[in-house]
């Protein structure tokens, strides 16, 4: 095998998962989650390895909150982390969860009630 494909093959998900739990735990979840979406892993791994890149230019604290508000706001790419990162928005707080409305009346039906039907 060529140099190149060499070294691809000894790329697996769980050394990448590995590497990214250096930086923290979010990191590691979101490269986690990142390869559980796709059916062969090693289609997320061009993802995975460009969010570890950015450990070059952020520090690792950014970057483990930049990926716990990606996986916050479901923003599970390359692009999202780095937009986090380049905006600032990695050093604001976490988006808070919406109160569930309640309907004021019997009669009105709530998201529930479409979620359930066929």
């Amino acid at each position: 095998m060529p140099k190149g494909h060499r070294e691809h093959a000894a790329w697996t998900p769980e050394r990448m998962i590995r590497w990214a739990a250096k930086t923290g735990p979010a990191t590691a979840e979101l490269i986690s989650t990142i390869l559980e979406r796709h059916r062969h892993p090693e289609q997320g791994f061009r993802t995975c390895r460009g969010i570890l890149a950015l450990a070059k230019r952020f520090d690792q604290g950014r970057i483990e909150a930049a990926c716990k508000r990606a996986l916050v706001i479901g923003g599970l790419s390359f692009r999202s982390v780095k937009s986090i990162l380049e905006t600032g928005l990695d050093q604001k707080p976490l988006p808070q969860a919406a109160e569930p409305i309640v309907s004021p009346h019997e009669n009105i039906r709530g998201g529930d009630y479409y979620a359930s039907q066929p």
